[in-house]
């Protein structure tokens, strides 16, 4: 299973700028203001080939009132949600009445705890680090200047060494007998577990009108039509007896590492509610993992036509780059259009482990660039010139030729669209790199240099935004 690492701390120490240096993002805002995360942020991150989930929360003081109070609960529930705890603490301001409150809730909650003390430039270490051992934490407390990006790997690296390396899966399994692995995800209630079941064709998870019912994800092996599938029911938000935000332990980061542990992903979005925010998130989250994706729209029996054409119509309007996903209109609890999903789930799981030669990739890169040539920059066309397969699922297409780090974003998206269509690619992302340098295959078998050059840039970053890779 994926580990859950959360920052945890007063508000003001860095814990959004560790976040944003452990995801390579900018997605939580970073500013010199107390309490500028409200609510929890979830991400995703790699540390060589070890993938991990890092929660950001707002800062807890242990005096709270109000709003104040929920970002406290949501910090908490956090600490309930992860592996593995870093405690961050500022070199700045020392030891304070809020950490001393902090670290007794840690070592009540029995979870491994790193003690961090951030802000360490320009300060004698050892004179600052001893301060903290007064928090009474098994370990010990362990620098790094967040700002300058200073000792952040190596707390990565000490955050995840207890953690194995994911198991390596065989992408050379022959088709028909692979384990499609398919999660099916969504907010609270918007069927998951009724369109499980009816997948099934059995009762095989519990179904309740209520958000929250299912508390864990389910993996469920079955056959259908002789290909084997394990089918991946996510968790809800909170839990069916609680009222209390605090503890929706079994929340978004089982979603996520459902997403990261499957093969496909299913969307499931509520018809009566449109496409809402916490979609689009866990639509992000989805694409930056790389999977393929199909969107199953629920609940759409007993809608008026006008209801319909207006959902259909913001859906063109707000998911434009995901032109290349099968979207599917159903009623999971009338089994309506149910049966097509798996169709578009076969085509996804199947275009994202394609392969194709050289040859192939590099004939349809000079057709589509002599149809539009690259613009011009500085009086010099840019070149690309050959292509070749870097990785599959989802597939990866390395570009090599001159001047590509000027490639603009619009031509990029140009390149992935005739790719794309010229490949018969659909229902996954397709990452591209741009590698600088001459032909890395000229000189091949020779001993010499390919002189394919260390200068890269990547293409289809950021996917939940207009894009389809990870970050």
């Amino acid at each position: 299973m994926i580990p859950v690492i959360a920052l945890v701390g007063r508000p003001n120490v860095g814990k959004s700028t560790i976040f944003n240096r452990f995801t390579r993002s900018r997605d939580a805002l970073v500013a010199d203001w107390a309490g500028l995360t409200r609510d929890r942020k979830y991400g995703d991150g790699k540390l060589g080939e070890k993938p991990f989930i890092v929660i950001d929360t707002g800062g807890i003081s242990g005096f709270e009132e109000g709003l104040d109070a929920e970002m406290a609960r949501q910090s908490l529930a956090a600490i309930e949600e992860a592996d593995i705890v870093l405690f961050i603490t500022d070199a700045q301001s020392g030891v304070t009445a809020a950490d001393n409150h902090i670290a007794q809730h840690l070592r009540k909650s029995g979870k491994p705890v790193i003690l961090v003390v951030n802000k360490t430039d320009g300060y004698d270490t050892d004179q600052i680090l001893g301060d903290f051992f007064e928090l009474g934490l098994t370990s010990d407390p362990f620098p790094i200047a967040a700002a300058h990006n200073r000792g952040v790997r190596s707390l990565l690296e000490l955050a995840l060494e207890d953690f194995p390396e994911p198991e390596a899966v065989d992408d050379e399994e022959v088709e028909g007998e692979a384990n499609i692995r398919l999660a099916i995800i969504g907010r609270p209630n918007v069927g998951k577990s009724t369109l499980v079941n009816r997948m099934l064709g059995e009762d095989r998870v519990v179904v309740y009108d209520h958000p929250g019912t299912t508390m864990d994800s389910i993996y469920i092996p079955y056959e259908r039509d002789g290909q084997a599938y394990t089918l991946i029911d996510t968790a809800g938000v909170r839990r069916r007896r609680s009222v209390s935000e605090a503890v929706e332990k079994f929340s978004i980061v089982k979603s996520l590492q459902a997403i990261q542990d499957a093969n496909v992903v299913v969307l499931v979005m509520d018809a009566r509610d449109g496409l809402v925010e916490q979609d689009m998130h866990m639509l992000g989250f989805a694409l930056e993992s790389g999977r393929g994706l199909v969107v199953a729209v629920n609940k759409w029996d007993g809608l008026d036509g006008e209801k319909k054409d207006a959902i259909k119509e913001a859906i063109d309007r707000r998911l434009p780059f995901l032109d290349w996903a099968d979207i599917h209109f159903i009623s999971a609890l009338h089994g309506t259009n149910v049966g097509h999903l798996y169709k578009s789930v076969n085509l996804a799981y199947e275009s994202a482990r394609r392969k194709w030669s050289t040859n192939q990739l590099t004939t349809i890169l000079q057709g589509v660039t002599e149809l539009h040539q690259p613009p011009m920059v500085h009086g010099r066309r840019i070149k690309p010139r050959l292509a070749h397969q870097g990785g599959s699922n989802p597939p990866l297409i390395v570009v090599h030729g001159n001047q590509l780090d000027k490639l603009p974003g619009s031509y990029k998206r140009y390149l992935e669209n005739a790719f794309r269509k010229a490949l018969k690619v659909r229902g996954t992302p397709i990452r591209f790199e741009f590698r600088m340098g001459d032909n890395p295959f000229a000189n091949k078998g020779t001993g010499k240099s390919g002189g394919s050059g260390r200068s890269k840039t990547r293409s289809g970053q950021k996917g939940g935004r207009g894009g389809s890779g990870r970050r």
